[in-house]
């Protein structure tokens, strides 16, 4: 660190004021759980704002491009996320880098709650995604600042944290999504922005009290003439990126379709570039060259995993809306809350799966097998939904129950892939590489959702038992291949449980 070790910051801290946890918990807790409030709120309710008519308060968009841009945004928020490392990096700090991805969020959802123009649409996206790649990486490190290394309540409070995300995360759906679904939805939006008002006013009225240095410190500073080569270069990009969009678009060669393609693109480049770098870099040694080869067959199991997992703000949320009956047990259902599952079922289900690997200790499966696990469930996920198509037809709506089943298998999978992932992550890093691989895996979500952006064009109710099939059918082939080849992962790994 530059001019801050990391005990000075762990003392400038109160180390106890939230649940016997350090007193900054509780700023970044509710942060969080706000940020994550009107993140999910606004994904609850914004596929449907793209494609319902204009007579309903939508933009009439036609589905399958309403489906391809909820893909290429969750794409570009992932990948969104190493400008926002590296910002803090270099220039802002993290804390100073939540606070401005807060503002920018919250900028983007009052965007949306403006009934306008589709441009002023695309406007909010943008915020969205500079401001969460800013939030989202960064609010996570001064969680981590505010522990020793040594400091047994660091993985507690991890998890207490992960639990501000959930809890955000669950109620967000059931509150935006019923307010934007029955009234309207640029309330709706609206709310979602009060909610990250929330999450910054308690950010910045605790942080100085709460998090002492925590998030303060720049790493790797820019030099006074670094900096300026580097706004010079931000500023040369910008305006060359606007000189190509206003050739290409009057022309027809910048299409939406082209930047499908070119968002597709970076997702499988990007990460392709980051191992080429980190295996052929002089600072990775050998051991750790093999560490990165049984890193990738997990990366690519990672990424079939989020292609599923994240079809459930797409497909599964049209499905929902279209297929599913919505009148059930004397209750109407909005389609929007079908999008609390998942963070219902994470906080139900994790401390479950915590006590078993810990119960069953060196019985539990290996790092490959886990992935494995994840995949089978995932698949499994897809094609449980085919099911009811299968038995009463495609013109049929469906009970919900089955919605909910699926939902409930694929949180399984995340639950033996994802926590899994991020430690495999650091303990199959190069020493060199440790965070940037950390940006890495999350990359396999980016490149997931550039993936999903593509193929969610083929979903229609009339292919509807095929997309799931071959999907569904696909992570299990590939599950089962991953588990055979298993030993020889595990082997490459050299001593990594």
């Amino acid at each position: 660190m530059s001019d801050l070790t990391k005990q000075e910051i762990v003392q400038s801290v109160p180390q106890r004021g939230f649940f016997g946890h350090p007193k900054g918990l509780f700023t970044l807790f509710f942060t969080e759980f706000w940020e994550r409030f009107s993140y999910y709120g606004m994904k609850a309710i914004l596929v449907y704002y793209m494609y319902y008519e204009l007579s309903r308060g939508g933009l009439g968009m036609e589905e399958s491009t309403a489906l391809a841009i909820m893909s290429i945004y969750g794409s570009l928020v992932y990948m969104s996320g190493i400008i926002g490392g590296w910002l803090a990096d270099r220039i802002f700090g993290a804390s100073k880098s939540v606070f401005y991805g807060g503002i920018l969020i919250m900028l983007g959802h009052i965007a949306l709650a403006i009934p306008g123009s589709m441009a002023l649409f695309f406007a909010s996206m943008v915020l969205i995604v500079l401001g969460t790649g800013l939030l989202k990486p960064n609010v996570s490190t001064v969680v981590g600042e505010m522990y020793s290394e040594q400091d047994q309540r660091r993985d507690a409070g991890f998890s207490i944290f992960y639990m501000g995300i959930n809890a955000g995360a669950f109620i967000a759906p059931l509150i935006v999504g019923t307010v934007g679904m029955d009234i309207n939805f640029h309330l709706g939006f609206g709310i979602a922005a009060v909610g990250m008002f929330l999450g910054l006013i308690i950010f910045a009225y605790t942080r100085k009290g709460n998090l002492g240095l925590a998030g303060t410190n720049v790493p790797s500073p820019l030099s006074p003439a670094e900096r300026k080569k580097v706004f010079v270069r931000i500023g040369i990009v910008a305006v060359l990126l606007a000189v190509i969009v206003a050739i290409t678009v009057p022309l027809g060669l910048l299409t939406f379709n082209s930047v499908v393609v070119l968002v597709g693109i970076l997702g499988i480049l990007i990460p392709t570039v980051y191992f080429v770098v980190m295996y052929r870099s002089p600072r990775t040694t050998g051991v750790e060259r093999s560490r990165l080869i049984a890193y990738i067959p997990l990366f690519i199991a990672a990424i079939m995993f989020w292609a599923i997992q994240e079809q459930g703000s797409t497909i599964l949320a049209n499905y929902a809306d279209k297929r599913t009956q919505l009148d059930f047990a004397g209750i109407h259902i909005s389609p929007s809350w079908f999008q609390s599952l998942n963070p219902l079922f994470i906080i139900s289900l994790a401390p479950v799966f915590a006590w078993l690997w810990m119960k069953l200790g060196k019985r539990q499966p290996t790092i490959p097998k886990k992935f494995a696990l994840g995949l089978l469930f995932a698949g499994c996920s897809f094609l449980v939904i085919l099911l009811p198509a299968y038995w009463g037809g495609q013109d049929s709506l469906v009970n919900p129950l089955w919605l909910v089943l699926s939902y409930l298998i694929v949180v399984l999978g995340e639950l033996c892939l994802s926590p899994v992932g991020l430690s495999a992550t650091t303990k199959l890093a190069p020493s060199a590489f440790s965070a940037q691989t950390m940006s890495l895996w999350f990359l396999s979500s980016a490149a997931a959702q550039a993936i999903n952006a593509q193929i969610v064009k083929f979903y229609t109710p009339a292919t509807e038992m095929q997309y799931f099939g071959i999907i569904g059918g696909a992570a299990i082939l590939l599950g089962i291949v991953l588990f055979l080849l298993s030993g020889k992962i595990q082997g490459y790994m050299k001593g990594i449980q």
